[in-house]
């Protein structure tokens, strides 16, 4: 839409937000790319910065795009770190694999899914307004990947508890409000449980010429969940068996799970790679971010649901 249009069209955007979270479930970027924005962190695991979200490109939908990866090391050494087909609704290798470990009965088994499960992220546009690590991000639009506990914070503004909070929008650019992002090391891994939404309030206080100039340098979410950027099935289960071993793959699926490649390839290209988030600037969060809802979604697939 254009920028007049998202003004006037703001107030209903809350309601289309939640619902369209509500629908998810809950509710190519590549190293080098330097459209990504991450927060710094000194040595001790410590790291601040404010942001505000923004909201959806002009022919986008949500102001955020959701998808999954894996990233683990196999008994031969090598990594895996791959997205997860099951991003664009798709059949995937590992996750077939990983539902045949959680459903055989033996904890071992348990123990390796939930070290090879899907690691959920999501991804918004942002503005950063304070950068003390690096001041020379402050004031330039960004694209940052982050997972369920921040967009949980997110939820949790548009939709509040208490009668006497009022929602908010936080990708609205005349009543959104600033997010305070506070990380700090928590047993070896980054916590935001810290990070806060400010009041309510206009971006760069409402200077139409400015917010329209942001409106136009916002990225496009597309590519994260463009099957074309996503390796086909039968590539995927080629990097398994580097991974993993022949005989590793062969002991874990079932019949029914070591269906033919063929008919689980693409019919988008698949020539371009992967996202790969281990060699991206995307920060890793917390291990426990998304472990109910990958770990069902083990169960589930055995049941066939």
């Amino acid at each position: 839409m254009s920028f007049d249009k998202l003004k006037q069209n703001r107030t209903a955007s809350i309601n289309k937000l939640v619902e369209a979270a509500e629908k998810l479930g809950t509710t190519k970027a590549s190293y080098g790319d330097d459209r990504i924005w991450a927060p710094a962190v000194d040595k001790a695991g410590n790291g601040y910065a404010i942001i505000r979200f923004l909201p959806a490109k002009d022919g986008e939908d949500l102001p955020w795009v959701r998808f999954w990866d894996h990233g683990f090391k196999g008994p031969t050494g090598r990594w895996y770190i791959e997205n997860s087909l099951t991003s664009i609704g798709q059949s995937d290798p590992v996750g077939e694999i990983n539902s045949v470990l959680w459903n055989s009965g033996n904890e071992k088994d348990k123990e390796i899914a939930r070290d090879r499960k899907r690691r959920l992220h999501y991804v918004s546009n942002i503005l950063v307004l304070s950068d003390p690590a690096n001041p020379d991000n402050e004031g330039k639009v960004f694209l940052y990947k982050y997972g369920k506990k921040l967009f949980d914070k997110i939820m949790d503004i548009m939709q509040p508890q208490f009668q006497d909070e009022t929602p908010v929008n936080p990708f609205d650019f005349w009543a959104g409000a600033n997010f305070k992002l506070k990380i700090r090391n928590f047993e070896g891994y980054r916590n935001y449980d810290k990070s806060e939404f400010e009041g309510a309030s206009e971006m760069l206080g409402g200077d139409e010429s400015k917010l329209e100039k942001i409106y136009n340098s916002l990225y496009s979410l597309k590519d994260f969940i463009d099957p074309s950027n996503y390796k086909s099935y039968a590539d995927l289960k080629r990097k398994l068996v580097e991974v993993l071993g022949a005989e590793a793959l062969g002991g874990t699926m079932t019949a029914e799970a070591s269906v033919e490649t063929s008919t689980h390839v693409s019919k988008t290209a698949d020539e371009t790679p992967a996202y790969s988030s281990k060699e991206s600037k995307f920060e890793t969060s917390s291990t426990d971010d998304d472990d109910d809802d990958s770990l069902s979604y083990f169960a589930k697939l055995a049941q066939g649901n």
